[in-house]
């Protein structure tokens, strides 16, 4: 049985460790020019920048989720997290595929949104990047509730 703390410590420290590595990712060390222009490509040109992307971005995800915990003793196992990132690989490779993202907005009135590029705002652009938090938020949820330590194990103080 998880402590009442241990449970949403982890699970808010999970979340806002996997949103730091998203921002740096997918905006500064974890994708290329190259790939950003082509990862929504038909084939194998845009499969294989897709790929590429998404295995840099999760490359820099598991790092800096392995040190936020052994840093802090997170109580998660590591069957939890290959689970979590397992759900935001998925998840972000879905995303950057584009079409599912214009679909959402097509069918749930925003298709003028996803059309903007106006005023300094992209509304593709920002609903992309919304899908991608909230899954990051199911990413941290499967992380716990997969990968929970029970109380008193001696590996959660580690």
């Amino acid at each position: 049985m998880l402590t009442t703390t241990a449970r949403p410590a982890t699970f808010a420290a999970l979340f806002a460790t996997a949103y730091a590595a998203h921002q740096l990712a997918d905006h500064v060390v974890g994708q290329t020019d190259a790939q950003a222009a082509a990862k929504a490509a038909p084939g194998r040109t845009g499969w294989t920048a897709l790929g590429r992307h998404v295995g840099a971005y999760h490359a820099v995800m598991a790092g800096m989720v392995a040190v936020t915990a052994r840093t802090v003793g997170l109580s998660v196992t590591g069957r939890g997290l290959a689970a979590g990132l397992a759900v935001s690989a998925a998840t972000h490779a879905l995303w950057d595929r584009r079409t599912p993202v214009r679909w959402i907005q097509d069918h749930t009135g925003s298709a003028a949104f996803a059309r903007l590029a106006d005023h300094g705002l992209n509304g593709a652009y920002l609903s992309d990047q919304a899908l991608h938090v909230g899954s990051l938020w199911a990413a941290a949820l499967v992380a716990v509730t997969v990968g929970a330590r029970p109380t008193g194990d001696p590996a959660a103080s580690r």
